[in-house]
């Protein structure tokens, strides 16, 4: 089968979408297109921002190739799965400009893990798939019966009304196994950023890389319930050959995606034999003094640090788990600091926090080194704990729900936020498909 695989051109005009705006490497679409390959069918990997086309373009490129079967994502990357932007516009827009002329059509993402039927409507794709899509798209890939294959919604066409068929529960792939990737030269030339690394030059192309998956915590505010939320670790091996194949391949910096990076000493040995820098994203409390020394010293030069709340009862609401004090997660970050040259602690804004006490925590860290930001508004994703606290299990308006509760309750959204963020109404007024 022929297989157009399309990770659109992105924008978040007047878009509430706090994650970064640059290129990164498809990484679900990369593990889909291995092992479509292996099964012997023939793929077309298409990205809007590594290709430089637009949507109109990706379309045409799509069309000739006449596939029996496109896939697009409907949030930029993995990194990003768990804070996607809550519009559907940019893929509809795909969709429009490739006006049929793409086989069956299947979306992947967020979105549809979560609300599959108005990710049917909005979209008006033929297929959505729920959770982790490699091994489902690959089955899909073998043209079985839609009701043979999991986690799939799709419309029954012989039903009054299109009835919705839902073949089961979001997907939770093997993942240890999945192949080392490879990219094409003229992406990684076009991959010039290093994902949140500062404060240190920048030399060579940056890559994304997965080593896990999924998160053995559940923190109220992460949106993984649907996706990525079972943790995995990524066979070292296999790691280790992507890594050596990007560095061979000019990029001297990956960042990994993982949801949280856990100490790993054999991997981190191994790193410090490579030529090549990289950033995680993790907390700062599972880690111990000798494994942050080791951090550094494989090529660590960015840590995100999740801390959230500067109290022990906003760690606990959060469902943190967090067994350290303010005073004590403020000192690891500050060993961690000596060796690993840009550190972050990642703050939350909550109802009734002490700005008083925020600023002074600020202020101590910076005097070390240690950048802690401006506590960010939390958006209740669908997919997160907090959403199914506030309203119960989503319903089909669950980001239209969560999208004006988050406009009315902040008068002030971060400074990596638009300004003037429109209500989804808005935003999605092309996605209308039913």
């Amino acid at each position: 089968m022929r297989v157009a695989l399309v990770n659109p051109a992105w924008s978040f005009g007047h878009s509430i979408y706090f994650g970064c705006r640059e290129a990164h490497l498809p990484l679900e679409l990369g593990y889909s297109k291995a092992l479509l390959e292996q099964a012997g069918h023939e793929v077309l990997l298409l990205d809007g921002a590594l290709t430089g086309l637009s949507n109109a373009e990706i379309a045409e490129r799509v069309a000739a190739f006449a596939p029996a079967m496109t896939v697009l994502t409907t949030a930029p990357t993995y990194l990003f799965w768990r804070c996607a932007q809550p519009e559907l516009r940019v893929p509809r827009e795909f969709l429009l400009a490739l006006d049929g002329r793409g086989g069956r059509t299947v979306a992947v993402g967020p979105h549809g893990s979560t609300t599959p039927r108005p990710t049917l409507d909005k979209l008006g794709v033929d297929v959505v798939v729920r959770g982790e899509c490699e091994e489902i798209v690959a089955r899909l890939a073998g043209d079985p019966a839609l009701d043979e294959v999991p986690a799939l919604a799709f419309r029954r066409p012989s039903m009054a009304g299109g009835e919705l068929v839902v073949t089961g529960p979001p997907h939770a792939g093997r993942f240890t196994d999945l192949p080392a990737l490879s990219w094409p030269a003229e992406w990684l030339q076009r991959h010039p950023h290093h994902h949140h690394r500062y404060g240190t030059d920048t030399v060579g192309p940056g890559a994304e890389v997965e080593a896990s998956r999924g998160c053995p915590y559940t923190c109220s505010f992460c949106a993984k319930i649907d996706f990525r939320d079972q943790y995995r670790r990524r066979d070292t091996a296999l790691i280790l050959a992507e890594i050596d194949g990007l560095v061979a391949a000019g990029a001297r910096y990956v960042y990994f995606v993982d949801e949280i990076f856990l100490p790993r000493r054999d991997l981190l040995e191994a790193l410090v034999e490579r030529p090549v820098e990289f950033g995680v994203q993790t907390r700062i409390d599972l880690w111990k003094p000798d494994m942050l020394d080791l951090l550094g010293a494989a090529g660590c030069v960015s840590i995100e640090a999740g801390v959230e709340s500067l109290t022990v009862e906003g760690r606990a609401a959060l469902d943190k788990k967090c067994r350290m004090t303010t005073d004590e997660l403020a000192d690891r970050l500050i060993h961690a600091r000596r060796s690993v040259p840009f550190v972050q602690a990642n703050l939350i804004a909550m109802a009734g926090d002490d700005a008083g006490l925020v600023k002074a925590w600020r202020e101590k860290l910076l005097a070390a080194g240690v950048w802690a930001n401006d506590p960010v508004p939390l958006y209740p994703y669908p997919a997160s704990p907090d959403y199914r606290r506030l309203w119960g299990e989503p319903d089909d308006r669950a980001w239209e729900r969560a999208h004006e509760h988050y406009l009315g309750l902040f008068d002030r959204l971060s400074d990596i936020q638009e300004g003037d963020p429109l209500p989804l109404t808005e935003l999605e007024a092309a996605c209308s498909c039913r």
